[in-house]
């Protein structure tokens, strides 16, 4: 698979004033989880890079346990989204609540971290990057050319790394899972 970076948007995009953040409709989950979704795929190098900078600080502080911490929380993935696959009723749950499955993921690597290493690592290292990420997500409103901009990216964006993970959690925005459906119909 050939995996592309997206590009680095614009930070005055990316992190604008309050007037481009509002708080989600918390009664309409699937119109929230859409904005979480596309905000996911269309900033994902610039979470990237907010990601790496707190990752590298907590790494310097506390090298090896930030090293064990990573590799617990990535093996931990990679197992229930294993397992995910394997059993239907696991795949209807991750698809169903897509949070619950990654709080689990959490839970479960903070409880192995415990017992391994330093939890406030874990804690300042792995959760608050994608803390930071999911509240950006879920608060940052899109204009009309980010919206096009990510509709006409949005078949090639399913090769980028956030694209890969949210295909391993099936968390894919639902207009761009019709429009691949489309076009798979149209070259058969």
């Amino acid at each position: 698979m050939d995996v592309q970076v997206a590009p680095l948007r614009a930070w005055d995009d990316f992190f604008p004033g309050s007037d481009r953040f509002a708080r989600p409709d918390f009664k309409d989950i699937s119109k929230w989880n859409n904005r979480v979704v596309s905000n996911l795929l269309y900033y994902q190098t610039n979470y990237l890079m907010v990601a790496a900078a707190v990752v590298s600080i907590v790494g310097f502080l506390s090298p090896l346990n930030m090293l064990i911490g990573g590799t617990v929380v990535v093996l931990v993935f990679m197992g229930f989204v294993w397992v995910s696959h394997n059993k239907d009723i696991l795949r209807r749950l991750k698809k169903q609540y897509p949070t619950t499955f990654v709080v689990v993921i959490m839970l479960s690597s903070y409880f192995l971290i415990s017992y391994l290493g330093d939890v406030m690592v874990f804690m300042l290292g792995i959760t608050l990057p994608l803390l930071l990420m999911f509240v950006h997500a879920s608060l940052r409103l899109r204009n009309i050319k980010n919206k096009l901009e990510n509709k006409m990216e949005g078949i090639g964006l399913k090769k980028t790394p956030m694209g890969i993970i949210l295909d391993a959690l099936e968390q894919q925005e639902d207009s761009i899972n019709k429009l691949a459906d489309y076009i798979s119909k149209v070259k058969e």
